[in-house]
């Protein structure tokens, strides 16, 4: 008996061992506690390369898993597939988000063929519980081929500023945290790895615990920022003082999205006029994938609008440009959550109709006194119209430009939208947060079915 009770401190005091690993998951839960899972689990005579658990954070219930790199490099082998497997099984039973932080070098290659049906069943669990639990991948170290796989299939990747995300080994990558931000694969990237966890627990906070859940309730102060035009500002001066939580800002430079919370409850935000720029393919697949996160747990979606459409050149042309125009009206039209839409500026063509058209992109739809929607750009729509007029014009440009400002008074503005039924009301800016919560109030028992399917086939 007593050899058993040595072997049993013996593996106690191994696996309470300081590690950055165990560290990390004291930033995650409340006060630092948490209860650990298969703390014994062995593989090849050594504990296993990752420590799982489950605890709170502000009293909300959270399993996790967090790689230990000081034991066997943090190798994913079958024993510490098996203890992340049981932290999905678990979540999809209880309906509790998961949180995985990510430091390890890689595979245990001495049973590569183990090491590959783990990661498989590994990415099946993460496909299966998307959109049923959050799960938000920190990436606190190295997150190296099928592990920078299986963090991709979270709804949030949260970076180090000195982690490496990386499939290929051998890529010449000097910065992989700024360069996931850039290409869209890191929502976020903070200074340390507790500033990641720390990012990540914010996030989790302001989703609700399952697609099941109602949004969460916060207590909240009203916002003192003036409405500007802008939107990282207008965020600011619409919704709940302090709540405002920007993602993929280091990606699609003319559009904005954010977490946030508008008279206590959380909203997501998407909005087009960051850089007064034409939305790109990098723009319409932050948004899509934005969208379809907060639909996925019924999180209300507030489109801000203001841009003059899609870029339309040549290069944008050849890169396909019309795909990602239809991921972003397809994300919109397939969701069913509520979705509120402001056109605080220019709204011409494609872009209206997939940001903020009536039926499909928004249930209720508004504008400010001075919003442009228009089916043209006003300088295209003249071209065809006024064509007579221009011809022998002895300074085209300045006729074009006054015709096309005469078209804007009189044809493309918010009053004759809201009189053709492209818009539901017209309201003044400082009218905006109170219009947008009696909206989400009015449409909280908003119900819709889809037509029966496996799922929508989405451009990707």
């Amino acid at each position: 008996m007593s050899e058993i009770n040595n072997t049993l401190a013996e593996l106690k005091t191994a696996s309470q061992a300081v590690s950055a690993a165990r560290t990390r998951l004291t930033y995650l839960f409340d006060d630092g506690k948490f209860t650990e899972l298969d703390a014994y689990a062995k593989d090849g005579g050594e504990l296993t390369g990752v420590i799982t658990a489950f605890g709170y954070a502000e009293g909300n219930p959270v399993y996790a898993f967090s790689q230990n790199i000081d034991v066997k490099n943090g190798a994913v082998s079958k024993a510490s597939a098996d203890k992340i497997v049981k932290i999905y099984d678990l979540a999809a039973k209880t309906g509790v988000p998961v949180i995985g932080i990510y430091d390890s070098c890689g595979a245990d290659v001495s049973d590569q063929t183990k090491a590959l049906k783990a990661y498989g069943e590994l990415l099946l669990w993460a496909s299966n519980l998307s959109g049923v639990v959050p799960q938000i991948a920190v990436v606190a170290g190295v997150c190296a081929g099928c592990a920078a796989m299986l963090a991709q299939s979270a709804d949030f990747v949260v970076m180090a500023k000195d982690a490496q995300m990386y499939v290929a080994p051998n890529c010449d990558i000097k910065d992989h945290a700024e360069n996931a931000a850039a290409n869209g694969t890191a929502s976020l990237v903070c200074e340390d790895d507790k500033a990641a966890v720390e990012a990540a627990r914010e996030i989790l906070l302001r989703l609700p615990q399952n697609n099941l859940s109602p949004v969460p309730m916060y207590e909240f102060s009203e916002p003192d920022a003036a409405f500007s035009g802008n939107a990282a500002a207008d965020a600011e001066a619409v919704f709940d003082a302090g709540s405002v939580m920007e993602l993929n800002a280091g990606c699609g430079k003319a559009s904005y999205t954010a977490l946030a919370s508008l008279g206590g409850a959380t909203v997501g935000i998407v909005a087009t006029n960051k850089t007064n720029d034409k939305l790109d393919s990098a723009d319409c697949s932050k948004i899509a994938r934005f969208v379809r996160t907060c639909d996925g747990f019924g999180v209300p979606v507030v489109t801000f609008v203001d841009t003059e459409g899609f870029k339309a050149d040549d290069a944008s042309e050849m890169q396909g440009a019309v795909k990602s125009m239809a991921k972003l009206a397809h994300a919109y039209s397939e969701a069913t959550t509520i979705k509120l839409s402001v056109v605080t500026g220019k709204a011409y063509g494609p872009a209206y109709i997939a940001l903020a058209g009536k039926g499909a992109s928004s249930d209720l739809s508004y504008a400010t006194p001075s919003a442009v929607i228009s089916a043209l750009d006003p300088v295209t729509a003249v071209e065809f119209l006024e064509h007579d007029k221009l011809k022998g014009a002895e300074d085209l440009t300045a006729a074009r430009n006054s015709l096309a400002a005469d078209y804007v008074q009189n044809n493309a503005n918010a009053a004759t939208a809201a009189a053709e039924g492209c818009i539901d009301g017209i309201i003044e800016p400082s009218e905006i947060r109170q219009t947008l919560i009696d909206s989400v109030e009015i449409m909280a028992g908003k119900r819709i079915s889809r037509l029966p399917k496996k799922h929508s086939n989405i451009q990707l």
